[in-house]
């Protein structure tokens, strides 16, 4: 394999499943490539708020002066995406000799695409010279690839019902899953206000250093700004994240959290953690895409990130219209997303996406049809995001909005073309 994408198409014939949880195998291989972190790594676990935690801390520890790696996933439109190396995203070409390492130390063990990807990812990351490794944990968390390695700071984010078929039928169930991240001595912290009991009893099973939102570290403020205070230490008067929502603030108060943890080990400054949050980006969350109409991205792609994307552009104020352009997973809970969105969508323009785990653009039509109490809102089905998005611009009046909103394949396919051409084509 010469490229990138030879790479990657070779990994998604590799293994009969697209999911198969687990860490034997995965572990076996990354033993023989002797894969290892010399830097302090936190992992991040959760249902929702994930991506936008590793940002924060990421922004945060750039501007205290550190050499930072980070690995999220899934990506919006690159491969690269997935890993950024010092704030900025790889290039292809350097992944490839680590992905001819993780083939030659794979022996014939059959690894899923996400677990072959995330151990070609590792190897780059320990290869960097990092001060700080930050990794995204992909389903669940204790059966996940990224599971593998030991964390020094444990971060659970708000834990929501999604992925029920592969984590259980219920908070607890999908709480107990997400909490194998944590590890015996070292902080756990845990962003969640109402954390599933079984997070609190796994940490206390094995002796985890448990930083509860509420009773070891919390966060308050008014319209101007916000202040957080952890053991022994506070924050006041910091300026509103950069990523916008009101979920936000809990996300950005584990991640101070997590680094207060490990100040010993990372100090960072309150002029970095002021800075970092005033500079973190993160697209496809609450993304604001400025022009007229107004144009909305958020991956919110399951019944808890719904509410939120519908509880924050309650809070954007009166628009005549809006548009949804929407696509999504066939396993997710459509009728609690429609309920959430009814009320604020005015017309759906239902997309189909480019997997085989999509839900039809079709089916999306007929479920809205099936709860739809309305009778003066309208949909249409289109082939992609692209063109759904495309019939929406057409429909809208500078004054109305539109949202481009469900799985990562939604938002990215409307942000494949580059966010220049996208501002130009809805001016």
């Amino acid at each position: 394999m010469k490229t990138l994408s030879e790479w990657l198409a070779w990994c998604e014939r590799l293994h009969p499943q697209a999911i198969e949880l687990g860490l034997d195998r995965v572990k076996a291989v990354a033993d023989r490539m002797k894969l290892g972190f010399d830097a302090p790594v936190i992992s991040v676990a959760g249902t929702n708020g994930k991506g936008s935690t590793c940002a924060m801390l990421e922004a945060i520890a750039l501007q205290a002066g550190y050499r930072t790696g980070v690995y999220t996933s899934p990506h919006l439109v690159h491969f690269e995406e997935r890993c950024r190396i010092h704030g900025e995203i790889v290039e292809g070409e350097a992944l490839l000799p680590h992905f001819a390492r993780v083939e030659a130390a794979r022996q014939g063990v059959s690894l899923t695409y996400f677990e072959f990807t995330t151990l070609a990812i590792m190897s780059l990351m320990a290869a960097s010279k990092l001060d700080l490794a930050i990794l995204e944990v992909g389903l669940g968390g204790r059966l996940d690839a990224v599971n593998i390695v030991d964390a020094d700071c444990a971060v659970i984010t708000s834990i929501a019902l999604d992925h029920m078929e592969y984590l259980g039928p219920d908070r607890e169930s999908i709480g107990r899953e997400k909490a194998g991240i944590l590890r015996t001595g070292k902080p756990a912290v845990v962003s969640d206000p109402v954390p599933p009991q079984t997070v609190l009893d796994r940490a206390t099973e094995i002796g985890a250093d448990l930083w509860l939102l509420g009773r070891d570290f919390n966060f308050s403020g008014d319209k101007q700004q916000w202040a957080w205070a952890g053991r022994g230490r506070r924050y006041a008067g910091l300026a509103y994240p950069a990523l916008r929502g009101a979920n936000q603030l809990m996300n950005a108060a584990g991640a101070l959290a997590a680094l207060e943890s490990l100040r010993d080990r990372i100090p960072v400054t309150a002029q970095a953690i002021r800075n970092g949050l005033a500079m973190v980006e993160l697209p496809g969350r609450f993304q604001i895409v400025p022009g007229q109409p107004a144009l909305v991205l958020d991956v919110a792609h399951n019944p808890h990130s719904v509410a939120a994307l519908a509880a924050n552009l309650d809070a954007m104020g009166f628009y005549p219209v809006t548009h949804g352009v929407f696509g999504a997973m066939a396993d997710k809970d459509l009728a609690s997303m429609f309920s959430k969105m009814g009320p604020l969508v005015d017309r759906w323009y239902f997309t189909d996406l480019p997997t085989p785990r999509a839900q039809t653009a079709a089916n999306l039509l007929a479920q809205w049809r099936a709860q739809e109490t309305r009778t003066d809102a309208g949909a249409s089905t289109h082939a992609d995001p692209m063109a759904a998005l495309a019939a929406a611009v057409a429909a809208a009046d500078p004054a109305d909005r539109i949202v481009v909103f469900g799985s990562f394949y939604t938002v990215g396919g409307v942000l494949k073309d580059g966010l220049p051409r996208l501002q130009a084509r809805h001016l």
